[in-house]
């Protein structure tokens, strides 16, 4: 067994700073009747100005900044799937699906579907695309070159326990060949069966250090959700189309959902950073020295943060290191960051209040050079962003 916790209990957010004075709260979306669950961004027609993607309300919606003026730009129905497709997308991700250079859309409504950037992306409806509607439940797409082709893959999760042939399990997707013309893409289930529990969001990164991407995940757990409240990793094998070795890293998570690979205190090592989303606090996991087994400790960071859904990492103060961003996915949820002193030790501060999420990007959304929070905001009905002032203070 590669993977011993030593849960070590300790609380090392010192110097609670509130600081939400150093982030401007700016609306894309106001607050309307429908829940947003994941956003997405990126300058698509190349003005200088970052663009926003968010599905919410039946529709795919584009954002043009710095304005933020809204056209559909596609309207899910039910012709698109034989699934009964969401009011929206629980998660999405960006892709040049087709490599003919532009970012293409790929979001999550009870089916997998990808949606072709045209030539005029404010102008023109983008093409619907299947990606994959067998697999059920996926709360995370996230991208990565899993075999190591050179050529990007798509890893989801199939979170469901029943009606669909690959329950509580966990894939990785490579493009077809002409992806817009076949109808799915290549399958590859490495966590066959062995993801139950409610499986939310994965990571991926060497972790192990064998030169292959391994692949991170949690699990919610609770009523409904037998087999959950996990954190977890899985080896790739020499031959990534096989099963991969899962790892635990805790079975004691109330509310696990998202969890992140990075080498948080510059030991050359990958650690992982993670958040109890429909639980409370957030959690790091510290790879150890050893020259025989791969060994962590587990440290909490903070064991007051309420449902802290999101997560990202990024070097958000420019100092060098890796650091946290999260925000509480109900209404009154409180957006963080948590400050890296470069050894693994996180100070916590406010970005703002009153604020939900399902889902947190980084982006330099301003243009100057520093990266901003976008917050899908869940039970705000919103989607914002927040000014990164850090940097000139």
């Amino acid at each position: 067994m590669k993977s011993l916790i030593t849960a070590l209990g300790l609380f090392i957010t010192s110097g609670l700073s509130q600081g939400s004075e150093l982030w401007k709260k700016h609306i894309i979306q106001p607050k309307t009747l429908s829940g947003i669950n994941s956003a997405v961004a990126n300058d698509w027609n190349g003005d200088g100005h970052i663009d926003v993607i968010s599905c919410f309300g039946k529709h795919v919606y584009l954002f043009a900044g710095p304005d933020w003026k809204r056209t559909s730009i596609f309207s899910l129905s039910e012709a698109h799937s034989r699934n009964k497709l969401r009011g929206g997308c629980i998660h999405s991700c960006l892709m040049d699906v087709d490599a003919d250079g532009d970012l293409d859309f790929i979001g999550s409504s009870n089916t997998v579907f990808w949606l072709e950037c045209p030539e005029t992306p404010f102008l023109s409806q983008w093409k619907y695309r299947l990606v994959d509607d067998q697999i059920l439940g996926t709360h995370c797409l996230i991208t990565g070159d899993v075999n190591l082709d050179g050529k990007t893959d798509l890893i989801a999760n199939s979170g469901r326990n029943t009606g669909t042939p690959y329950p509580n399990s966990i894939a990785w997707l490579e493009v077809p060949d002409a992806p817009g013309k076949s109808s799915f893409w290549k399958r590859h289930i490495f966590a066959h069966e062995d993801a139950p529990g409610g499986s939310h969001y994965t990571g991926i990164a060497d972790i192990n250090g064998d030169g292959r991407p391994d692949i991170s995940c949690g699990a919610k757990g609770g009523a409904g959700y037998e087999g959950g409240e996990w954190f977890a990793w899985w080896e790739q094998p020499g031959d990534p189309t096989g099963i991969w070795k899962k790892n635990l890293l805790s079975s004691q998570e109330p509310g696990a959902s998202n969890i992140l690979p990075a080498d948080l205190n510059g030991d050359g090592k990958m650690d992982f950073f993670a958040t109890r989303g429909h639980g409370t606090g957030v959690v790091q996991f510290i790879q150890q020295p050893s020259s025989t087994e791969i060994q962590f400790k587990q440290i909490e960071v903070d064991r007051d943060i309420v449902a802290p859904h999101s997560l990202s990492l990024v070097d958000l103060d420019a100092d060098g290191d890796i650091d946290a961003v999260t925000c509480g996915k109900e209404a009154d949820g409180v957006a963080a960051w948590y400050r890296n002193d470069g050894s693994a030790n996180f100070t916590k501060h406010i970005i703002g209040l009153n604020q939900g999420s399902y889902d947190t990007r980084t982006i330099d959304m301003d243009g100057d050079g520093d990266l901003d929070i976008l917050i899908a905001g869940h039970a705000s009905n919103n989607i914002v962003w927040f000014e990164n002032n850090l940097l000139n203070n």
